[in-house]
């Protein structure tokens, strides 16, 4: 892919990582909110006030004399995910698909057994992967069962939509799909695909690893470009109606699609990264200086979706207007 200056991104109007900081996040996000979204705990209490269905909640623990707790009901557990209320960035995630006897299978096929899973919480308690580095609760969640209109499309586990939601209007969204240089993970700075989504369909743009473009899935084959979220308009109402609960006018919401139980919320990002818009192949920046110059904002979380999905829809493609053109990391 070739390189494309500063002068030429800023055309494509993408968002930079210290503009982001400065006029999005520090401008639009209270601080005092940040706790709701850092404390996946907490998030999912707050998310549930607000008909926003999360994983079903199997333990919390809390101490370190609450592990034995989890070693008396591991015998019932059969797939699960153990995970840092303060985690970021898919660290300290622990993702349990089945049993092969005494020993518990992850994602990618190994197999740890109950010593490994009390070793993590024990860590996951003493802040190992927590913002900072502070004491830590780790969750014990129902695993989603991912859908399977998705669930071919990733590689050893389950994709996540990523939308960013500015105002309470969603603005830009991407499937992250698996992969095993990701290590099972919905990372994209792990090796997980990012493909950037149609906010008027769901529909398949544009699919990026490692910032380079791809057209296929390097693990499974199947092409990118034919991708379709099912339900799009659910999910697009679940994130913004995570606005109306947190208050934070700049963040990225993580859903999931469960074969069963339809969408969900996974988690809240009040500082989301940049990479959407390489998925995207076109930057963030016009369409939140569009927000910002509405003088009549919508206030019902139906009336933003309503109104993002007509204006931020791709139009038709045509020779006069081409599909844009893949950009670079800056």
């Amino acid at each position: 892919m070739k390189w494309i200056s500063p002068f030429r991104l800023a055309r494509l109007g993408m968002l930079s990582m210290n503009r982001r900081n400065v006029d999005y996040i520090a401008r639009y996000n209270d601080r005092a909110s940040y706790p709701l979204v850092d404390n996946k705990l907490r998030t999912k209490l707050l998310a549930a006030d607000y008909g926003v269905a999360t994983p079903g909640l199997k333990q919390v623990i809390r101490l370190q004399h609450d592990i034995p707790r989890f070693r008396e009901q591991a015998d019932q557990l059969g797939s699960f995910a153990i995970k840092p209320a303060k985690g970021s960035g898919g660290k300290g995630i622990v993702v349990i698909t089945g049993r092969d006897g005494d020993r518990f299978l992850k994602g990618s096929g190994n197999a740890v057994d109950l010593a490994f899973l009390e070793r993590h919480l024990s860590n996951i308690l003493a802040g190992l992967y927590s913002l900072g580095g502070s004491p830590d609760v780790a969750i014990v969640e129902d695993l989603i069962e991912c859908s399977p209109q998705l669930n071919e499309q990733s590689f050893e586990g389950v994709p996540d939509i990523r939308i960013v939601v500015f105002q309470g209007y969603p603005v830009m969204a991407m499937l992250r799909l698996a992969s095993h240089a990701s290590d099972g993970k919905a990372n994209l700075h792990q090796g997980a695909i990012g493909v950037g989504l149609d906010i008027g369909t769901g529909s398949a743009l544009h699919a990026v690893q490692f910032n380079r473009t791809v057209h296929t899935h390097p693990d499974t084959g199947l092409p990118l470009n034919r991708l379709s979220i099912p339900d799009w308009r659910t999910l697009l109402l679940m994130a913004s109606r995570c606005y109306d609960a947190t208050g934070l006018g700049y963040m990225g919401a993580d859903m999931v699609i469960d074969a069963t139980d339809g969408p969900m919320l996974l988690e809240l990002n009040a500082r989301p990264g940049l990479a959407i818009q390489m998925a995207n192949g076109q930057g963030l920046l016009p369409r939140l200086r569009h927000i910002e110059a509405l003088r009549r904002p919508h206030l019902t979380a139906e009336e933003r979706v309503d109104y993002a999905m007509g204006r931020f829809g791709a139009p038709l493609m045509s020779p006069a207007n081409p599909e844009p053109e893949p950009v670079s990391s800056p």
